[in-house]
């Protein structure tokens, strides 16, 4: 389960709203320092989140910060809305965008991938007593589906099920909201951010149902075409922080033992600790 101190810190979560939020790590006052601005929603609990006091926060904050220690720059990471943040990164507001961005084709076309970091897998949520079996074809199709539009997720259910008409959102918060609610029955989600919600006090009385998904889907850190020295130190300081073991105390640190947890655990099973996942989780 996810360990009680992420929980208590996402107790202090708030939206973004349209608020960009910068800060910076490493030695400022040190000229020769290269500052790399990087590009994060700030608003997609545990990979990246946004305190009241507008501080980021997050695995891929985390992940940031150390990428940039290895590499001798300054940190300056920017919470940016996640409509606009590929278009961000080619207006050159930013160097780099580290956002739990799954490499897809569309996106390959716009920008250059480093090696991943991060395997992401899908997931589907419904009430704990609904005999919801996503193994059941006919459960799907029947199924009020909630799903955060241009998603992996949203990709998932056109290409697994096309006759399936799911119910789309602008952010993941909204769709799961619309389960809380009873307006849809279902939601498909990233496994990670389910299980936050699933901590929460609307996700109380649901579930994860089923096996998780794993469609290959890997998150990235995106540069933008051409920048091939930027991307090659990228994937240097990679290497580094996996080979020192820094990359495993992050993983600890942010998940805990969820990656490998039996995803049908329901709420009720986790840490009984109150706290707040509405942030604004725009496309993935």
């Amino acid at each position: 389960m996810f360990k009680a101190a992420l929980f208590l810190g996402i107790l202090l979560l708030s939206a973004c709203g349209e608020e960009t939020k910068t800060q910076e790590t490493g030695q400022p006052n040190d000229t020769s320092k290269q500052t790399l601005r990087i590009a994060t929603e700030g608003a997609y609990a545990p990979f990246n989140y946004t305190f009241n006091n507008g501080d980021l926060a997050g695995f891929d904050v985390d992940i940031a910060n150390a990428l940039c220690d290895k590499m001798a720059v300054t940190c300056q990471i920017n919470a940016q809305e996640w409509d606009g943040i590929i278009p961000a990164l080619k207006t050159d507001k930013f160097d780099t965008i580290i956002s739990a961005m799954s490499v897809t084709p569309e996106r390959s076309e716009q920008v250059s991938f480093s090696k991943p970091y991060f395997n992401n897998t899908l997931v589907f949520l419904a009430k704990n007593d609904s005999t919801f079996d996503p193994k059941n074809t006919n459960d799907i199709k029947s199924a009020t589906i909630a799903v955060q539009g241009s998603t992996i997720s949203s990709q998932y259910l056109d290409k697994t099920y096309p006759e399936v008409t799911p119910q789309m959102h602008n952010t993941l918060d909204n769709a799961f909201l619309n389960l809380a609610s009873g307006r849809a029955t279902v939601v498909l989600s990233d496994k990670l951010p389910a299980l936050t919600w699933l901590t929460s006090d609307l996700g109380k009385d649901f579930s994860i149902k089923g096996d998780e998904i794993d469609i290959h889907d890997n998150f990235a850190i995106a540069v933008n075409k051409g920048n091939d020295e930027l991307l090659g130190k990228f994937n240097q300081a990679l290497d580094e922080i996996k080979a020192d073991g820094t990359y495993d105390k992050l993983v600890q640190k942010h998940f805990g033992d969820a990656l490998s947890s039996p995803t049908t655990k329901t709420a009720a099973q986790n840490e009984e600790v109150q706290t707040k996942t509405q942030v604004k989780a725009d496309t993935k």
